[in-house]
């Protein structure tokens, strides 16, 4: 398949027009970006899943594995059950893509030093390995799509990208805030 043309989508949109071409009511206009926005997410969210598949063939990983790797590399050991719903995910879902994870020698269970008939999960140094080569390409491939951007420009997307996370995070209080896993 031969590669898309890029898109230009202007920063500063005119403002939105109704289908009878007039002037849209600030309700309309949140709507319209709204929609837009929802177009742009899955998007995106369907180059990420195919980022993620390129990225599990090669080692073998279900990608939303890659997800409870990294959950575990930033918050440190933690229950099943924590990581679940951290990941905001079914724990039986979570229990089987760590089970890849122990497999592959990627996470370790370890006696949970609160309660001794428990186990935490942990990253091993083979996990960490993994997750650091996975990182280096997902930022070598960021940083391809960001090159040539201005500087500010690209603080400006993660700026808003950030507030619009954040944002929505507060919106949807059904969804663990990511920052801190709290729900």
């Amino acid at each position: 398949m031969p590669p898309s043309s890029p898109r230009t989508i202007s920063p500063r949109r005119s403002p939105p027009c109704s289908r009878s071409g007039r002037l849209s009511s600030p309700v309309a206009d949140v709507v319209e970006f709204a929609e837009e926005l929802g177009t742009q997410l899955v998007r995106l969210q369907r180059l990420r899943e195919r980022n993620i598949a390129q990225i599990s063939s090669s080692g073998g990983v279900e990608g939303a594995a890659y997800v409870c790797l990294f959950r575990l590399l930033r918050d440190g050991p933690m229950r099943s059950s924590e990581l679940a719903a951290m990941v905001n995910s079914d724990p039986s879902t979570v229990s089987r893509q760590v089970a890849q994870l122990v497999e592959l020698g990627h996470v370790e269970r370890l006696p949970d030093e609160r309660d001794g008939r428990a186990f935490v999960l942990a990253v091993t140094q083979s996990g960490q390995e993994v997750a650091a080569a996975i990182q280096q390409r997902r930022t070598e491939a960021l940083g391809r799509v960001i090159e040539k951007w201005e500087r500010d420009d690209r603080s400006a997307l993660v700026g808003l990208l950030d507030r619009f996370l954040t944002d929505y995070e507060t919106v949807r209080p059904d969804l663990p805030d990511q920052r801190t896993g709290n729900v």
